[in-house]
């Protein structure tokens, strides 16, 4: 006599549950879209492949190059004042201060100058990367020289110096890896990794306030 009552109230239990699930989903896509009206959009405009391929730092903190920050790695931040620079070895760092409101969409246009004094060296050798992930910052002598993909690949390279080198490669969110070369004149040679899954805050200073 007493089954019945106890089969209902285990289906009423079950549908309460139900019920209590679908609420908090509601409830989350409330609070996403909420998020989403506050926070504010950063889109990159750059007119040449230089500027699409450039490092971009926001506040302090490498983000990626410009061409990939769309989409799914688009840059959200919060209502406010903010510091872009995009930088690209050989040229004049781009600085701007860019003030976000809430929900906006706010385009940065860069327009790179080439330094007044670089200069590239009569004598090279030629140091090829392979690195995943190919959007992780290069840093040769602890200077910024471009990301992953720019020098991996069948026509892709980085013509340096003969002589020792070091090679530091950072991507927030990732651990560090540090390597160095000894190229002679000519010399054609290849570093090869992938970054290994971590912390943000095992991240050296250069790859959040780079020189």
């Amino acid at each position: 006599m007493n089954v019945m009552p106890v089969r209902l109230g285990l289906r009423w239990r079950k549908a309460a549950a139900a019920m209590v699930c679908v609420a908090a989903m509601l409830c989350g896509a409330r609070v996403v879209g909420a998020q989403n009206q506050v926070m504010g959009e950063l889109e990159f405009d750059g007119r040449t492949k230089l500027e699409q391929g450039a490092g971009v730092w926001v506040d302090g903190n490498y983000v990626g190059y410009m061409k990939e920050l769309k989409g799914k790695k688009k840059v959200l931040l919060l209502p406010g004042q903010h510091e872009v620079m995009v930088r690209q070895s050989g040229y004049l760092d781009s600085v701007q201060k860019v003030v976000v409101q809430p929900g906006e969409k706010r385009v940065v246009s860069v327009i790179l100058q080439l330094a007044p004094h670089a200069t590239v060296p009569d004598v090279t050798a030629t140091l090829k990367l392979n690195i995943k992930p190919k959007r992780a910052a290069v840093f040769l002598d602890e200077k910024f020289v471009g990301h992953a993909s720019e020098f991996g690949g069948r026509f892709r390279s980085m013509k340096i110096s003969p002589g020792k080198h070091k090679v530091r490669v950072e991507l927030p969110g990732y651990r560090t890896f540090l390597t160095e070369v000894d190229l002679l004149a000519d010399q054609e040679t290849e570093v090869k990794t992938e970054l290994q899954v971590g912390s943000i805050q095992q991240n050296t200073p250069i790859i959040k306030k780079p020189d």
